[in-house]
């Protein structure tokens, strides 16, 4: 496992997809103290103070996976990061939006974006972009329900020792992964809103929906209130604000 440390970039994953990702040795962290243009789900922008979060990408080479289930890795990341924050939020169980940003108490912590080459059928590489809010306080207005762990708890952290520990529960499933166990069934768990009518927005459509799971690609399964199932990509749906 190596950690690249860098002052200042647009984006650790702008950085990482200008680089030769074969030679790059798998498990090879890109940490950002600061980014000019971090990038979020949908083409957002990803606010983040400098110096007071874990704004980083990790090169993976999962050769093991077919392109079509990119989204185990998602999954695998997704729950290496509630393995990580359980143990600082006491009684606040993190969750899963889908696809895969992390709330806790109905608040955003953070967001991952991963990107991928292929060769063939198979994953070649994989940029696995995140952005974990630590140590920032103040958010901007726009930023729609932010939180950090020292809103949480209060608290003030070592950067460099927590990305150490959340690479290692990274690795942890990462490997859960490669060996072929199935981690949906613990996705679901953390899934946010699943089996709850909830208000969406679908392609433009005002339905109340519930959410009932998750199909081999990722897409997010329903049943609205009057009974059709819908299999929805991310820009097809959206929580009613």
């Amino acid at each position: 496992m190596t950690i690249v440390k860098l002052d200042s970039v647009e984006s650790t994953n702008k950085y990482c997809e200008a680089l030769d990702l074969a030679q790059v040795e798998d498990f090879t962290c890109y940490w950002a103290l600061e980014q000019t243009s971090g990038i979020g789900q949908r083409g957002n922008h990803w606010e983040a103070e400098s110096g007071k979060n874990l704004t980083f990408s990790l090169v993976l080479h999962p050769t093991f996976l077919p392109a079509e289930r990119q989204f185990k890795l998602t999954q695998a990341l997704s729950l290496a990061l509630i393995d990580f924050l359980s143990p600082f939020t006491f009684h606040l169980s993190p969750s899963i939006k889908w696809p895969n940003d992390i709330y806790i108490s109905g608040h955003k912590i953070c967001g991952t974006l991963v990107s991928t080459r292929l060769q063939g059928t198979q994953i070649a590489s994989a940029v696995c972009g995140i952005g974990l809010n630590i140590n920032q306080m103040i958010f901007p207005d726009w930023v729609p329900h932010p939180t950090s762990l020292a809103l949480l708890t209060g608290k003030d952290y070592k950067l460099d020792q927590l990305l150490e520990v959340l690479l290692g529960c990274i690795k942890k499933r990462y490997l859960e992964l490669q060996s072929g166990q199935n981690l949906e069934p613990e996705y679901l768990e953390h899934l946010m809103n699943l089996g709850i009518p909830i208000h969406y927005i679908y392609i433009g459509e005002n339905i109340i929906a519930t959410i009932t799971g998750i199909d081999p690609y990722g897409h997010l399964l329903l049943t609205t209130a009057d009974g059709r199932r819908l299999c929805c990509g991310m820009k097809e749906i959206s929580l009613l604000a």
